[in-house]
């Protein structure tokens, strides 16, 4: 498969801060990559580099078959761009800030107001397009801003945590409206605080830390490399806790711990569904009745707190579960490439 971005070695320094440590990525193309990492990871560095609005000091790299150097022109025209925030001119109605990215990437008058019309109409802003941003929700300001990224029909996409400060149903919107992209053979890179995003967009992620990569895969291949799954049981009866917890100990290896509201136990299994059987028939030996019975697999909140350093074991930290990452706060607001 042809690859749409590929990166080898890249590096930054801000006077004495290294923000990049040699960031390899390689993303093939109408795929979507999750980048993910704590704040100051050098996320937003990367897309900057790989986006012609930064200069890397070291390492190479190209985006739709062209260097990001020597060929930055023909990268600009090939790639789309949404930040953190929305890039519209408030001022300006939906219809008139997409004609303004038209005719900046040279598309010229008679193009640009089709191409308008067209995304208008796919984001379902047609009915709003010629009231003016400052008016738009939201949901509306994001969805205006995507559709500006694709006025010129990019191979490649740069989402830099697009979906930052959305209520559930724009945020849900706005995936499917990523996923429409990928469909149509867009590559996208995208970075996201929301774990979920990555867990749900990406084909596959990549976590950095420090200005470096430190693990890359599918999610399932993430979750595998923190642990495999855990069995969590609860009694009808709490006086059987302690039986619970003699059934699964027999598992070899395990080490069955408490929940956190002190009702139920759980340990990590090695066999899948042959260690389900073998509770199941110690918890029937023992006597004990139970009202949940669950196999849960680790959640990429927890692979992301274990590579990283910032948690502890994710047995012993049931409030990680739902916990977003905070990723850099860098802003991009430049909107013309061209």
């Amino acid at each position: 498969m042809e690859t749409a971005i590929r990166a080898a070695g890249l590096r930054k320094r801000y006077g004495d801060h290294e923000a990049l440590r040699g960031v390899d990525l390689s993303v093939p193309a109408g795929t979507v990559l999750g980048v993910l990492g704590p704040n100051g990871a050098g996320k937003t560095t990367t897309v900057r580099i790989l986006a012609t609005l930064l200069d890397a000091d070291g390492g190479t790299a190209e985006v739709a078959g062209y260097d990001v150097r020597t060929q930055r022109r023909d990268v600009q025209r090939s790639i789309g761009l949404t930040g953190q925030y929305a890039a519209v001119d408030e001022q300006l109605t939906g219809r008139e800030n997409l004609r303004m990215v038209g005719m900046l990437q040279r598309l010229g008058r008679r193009r640009a107001n089709l191409r308008a019309v067209e995304l208008l109409e796919r984001f379902e802003l047609g009915e709003a397009a010629d009231r003016r941003a400052g008016t738009y929700s939201g949901g509306m300001r994001r969805r205006l801003d995507l559709a500006a990224s694709l006025v010129a029909d990019p191979a490649v996409l740069f989402l830099d945590e697009p979906t930052t400060g959305l209520d559930p149903a724009s945020r849900l919107a706005l995936w499917a409206m990523i996923r429409e992209q990928v469909a149509a053979g867009v590559t996208i890179l995208l970075t996201t605080q929301y774990l979920e995003e990555a867990d749900q967009l990406a084909d596959r992620i990549v976590v950095v830390d420090a200005g470096q990569v430190i693990a890359e895969g599918t999610s399932d291949e993430l979750k595998r490399e923190v642990g495999g799954e855990r069995l969590e049981l609860q009694p009808t009866d709490p006086a059987q806790l302690p039986a619970a917890l003699a059934a699964l100990s027999t598992l070899p290896g395990a080490v069955p711990v408490l929940s956190e509201d002190g009702r139920g136990v759980s340990a990590r299994i090695t066999a899948g569904t042959a260690d389900l059987a073998t509770v199941a028939m110690e918890l029937s030996q023992r006597g004990v009745e139970v009202v949940d019975f669950a196999l849960r697999r680790p959640s990429l909140d927890e692979v992301f707190l274990t590579l990283t350093g910032q948690g502890g074991k994710p047995a012993d930290r049931p409030e990680a579960h739902h916990h977003p990452v905070l990723a850099d706060r860098e802003d991009i607001k430049e909107r013309s490439l061209a």
